[in-house]
């Protein structure tokens, strides 16, 4: 193959590539950077690929090797704290625009994308979460993974039996409330919180929230438990306009799910400084 075309062919494997480096990290930042290092490597090791499998899976070999490298690395050294809620102690966990997983429909169509998947798999050791990932995900045989991994067969099925214990005791017990398709009922809240928030409503957030909701803000290790504190927290950052100057709100989706994009805009700016929150952030009655 040829440079040209092996750039060509390498290339359109960009989109699911980025999905499978979102998994192995948590993080879209790290995971544009990681898919950017796999196709390096993989520029760079060519002349190594003799067609013995497919391009796509000498592809997802390397991203693969390429985040285990990036997991070992120093500036990935985080531990997890293993508490009730896996979503609110993994500082690091970022939303997936939902444009761009549609660039990667055909594989995300087979794959687990939501939150609450991500998070649970961000417990899990590096190596075992690439077993589980290559074989409950991908769909790899143990033997193909196994030789991706430079691992025993009877380790990566040693590894799968203890990253699926692991997963079930950290994943939500309504999990399947997470992944299903938004209904009216969904959106209707999704509209109910843009308006709350961009009207510095207290009154409408009371009524959004449930008694025992709870709210984090990765990257940010802060922790809301309570409607109460929640509420104490949207309130000051919403009634000091001195500070926070204008508060915007749009609606969107990341991961399959609603999610809403909150701009703070200073008074003394022109522009604003977007960031982004789940609507499942805080649960909602």
């Amino acid at each position: 193959m040829g440079e040209a075309a092996f750039v060509e062919a390498a290339e359109r494997h960009r989109d699911e590539l980025r999905v499978h480096c979102y998994r192995m990290l948590g993080s879209f930042s790290d995971a544009e950077d990681l898919v950017q290092e796999t196709l390096l490597r993989a520029w760079r090791k060519r002349d190594g690929f003799e067609g013995r499998s497919t391009l796509r899976a000498w592809l997802y070999r390397i991203a693969t090797n390429a985040c285990l490298d990036f997991l070992a690395s120093p500036a990935r050294a985080r531990e997890v704290a293993m508490a009730e809620s896996p979503i609110a102690e993994i500082t690091w966990l970022e939303p997936y625009p939902d444009r761009l997983l549609d660039a990667a429909s055909e594989v995300v169509e087979k794959e687990t994308i939501e939150l609450a998947f991500l998070a649970a798999v961000q417990h899990l050791p590096p190596r075992q979460r690439a077993v589980l990932i290559t074989r409950d995900v991908l769909g790899w045989p143990a033997a193909e993974t196994a030789a991706t991994l430079d691992m025993s067969v009877a380790s990566v099925k040693s590894a799968l039996q203890r990253a699926r214990a692991t997963m079930r005791a950290k994943l939500p017990e309504r999990r399947a409330e997470w992944s299903r398709q938004a209904g009216e009922r969904e959106q209707a809240v999704v509209r109910r919180y843009v308006e709350a928030s961009q009207g510095a409503d207290p009154a409408s957030f009371t009524a959004l929230l449930r008694e025992d909701a709870r709210q984090t803000m990765p990257p940010v290790n802060l922790v809301y438990e309570g409607r109460a504190a929640i509420l104490a927290m949207w309130e000051s950052a919403l009634a000091d306009t001195d500070t926070w100057g204008e508060w915007r709100s749009v609606a969107t989706s990341a991961n399959r799910q609603p999610a809403v994009a909150n701009w703070a805009r200073p008074r003394a700016r022109a522009r604003g400084r977007p960031s982004t929150s789940t609507c499942c952030g805080s649960r909602t009655g």
